[in-house]
């Protein structure tokens, strides 16, 4: 780039846009990227600050700024996004409709580590709304050697899912187990299926039923076999979790040839949490806090499990970092730390 005198700019060509700021009216470019320097903007730039201007300086091998920031921007955008143009070299990807937010942590981390590439995201596994702001990318300098562009390129094509996308929820059949004597028999009113009702419903899935079990094993089996054979695609399995020998509920599920994934998460409230499968369906074991506390492990691991993907122990465990809840009088998840 050649620097040169505001004065002595009528005519050039500008190749970055230019931002203008009046505190409390407006922060925004004020000249856009090839606009052709006029007489009467030259008041307008020495207010702005501006005593000289680049020129682009046509060096085989540089890439601008607005340029380099779309192919980035493409390079790790993935499903479920959109890009906007690039504004003073930086592009925005917003979520095109409702999901999970996933991104590679690790492919954000190498694309970060390449010297003056810049993506910024929030974090993995965020439940996000159509129109979401969900990143940004740019690189630092106003041109930049195209070498660093091809690399980050080939970096993200090395992972086998893209580095941002956002994955909507399927519409699941999902079936509810309510155990414990104390419901079973009448002694005190089911508290847990409305709310796994309402969460169930907000999720974009349907109840196909909720039976009732004692704390009897084979009961408990026969139930979630019944809606298994009626075509559930997740089971929730309330009550039932503590280590009280009266609470089977772990037992009857493993004693079903479940593929158990883990008896227990790194999460405050939901440590009692269960996961195991039966074929291709997830079955939840949910401890009580699930019926009281806003937000808990069934937050975190539910949608996950809506998108399609299947859990390991490795992906609950991992949650420990980020699991503990602040039981806040006002709950703002997922605008907070929690799962994070």
């Amino acid at each position: 780039m050649e620097k040169i005198k505001v004065q002595d700019s009528v005519g050039a060509v500008l190749i970055h846009d230019m931002t203008q700021i009046i505190p409390g009216v407006t922060k925004g470019p004020r000249f856009r990227k090839g606009h052709v320097v006029r007489e009467e903007d030259i008041p307008i730039l020495l207010s702005m600050g501006k005593e000289h201007i680049y020129v682009w300086d046509q060096t085989p091998g540089l890439m601008h700024e607005n340029e380099a920031a779309e192919r980035l921007a493409k390079a790790a955008c993935g499903p479920g996004l959109t890009l906007d143009e690039p504004k003073e070299g930086k592009i925005t990807f917003t979520a095109a409709h409702d999901g999970l937010l996933y991104v590679s942590e690790d492919g954000v981390l190498d694309l970060n580590s390449l010297e003056y590439i810049i993506l910024s995201t929030l974090h993995n596994h965020r439940p996000v709304k159509k129109g979401t702001k969900v990143a940004g990318t740019r690189v630092v300098p106003l041109m930049i050697d195209e070498k660093v562009i091809l690399e980050a390129e080939r970096i993200a094509k090395t992972f086998s899912t893209p580095l941002l996308e956002v994955r909507p929820l399927k519409s699941f059949k999902v079936g509810i187990v309510t155990t414990g004597n104390e419901v079973f028999h009448g002694r005190i009113q089911d508290k847990f299926g409305p709310v796994l009702r309402a969460k169930i419903e907000a999720w974009g899935s349907v109840v196909l039923k909720q039976t009732f079990a004692s704390d009897d094993i084979s009961l408990i089996q026969r139930s979630i076999q019944d809606h298994l054979d009626q075509g559930a695609d997740m089971i929730l399995v309330s009550g039932g979790m503590s280590v009280d020998p009266d609470d089977v509920t772990p037992t009857a599920i493993k004693e079903m040839g479940a593929e158990l994934i883990t008896y227990g998460a790194p999460v405050l409230p939901g440590a009692m949490f269960l996961l195991a499968y039966i074929n291709d369906v997830p079955i939840l074991g949910l401890p009580g806090c699930v019926m009281y506390s806003k937000t808990t492990a069934f937050d975190l691991f539910a949608p996950r499990l809506l998108t399609g993907e299947r859990l390991s122990r490795r992906d609950i465990v991992k949650t420990g970092h980020g699991g503990l809840c602040l039981d806040c009088p006002v709950c703002s998840y997922p605008h907070c730390s929690f799962g994070k």
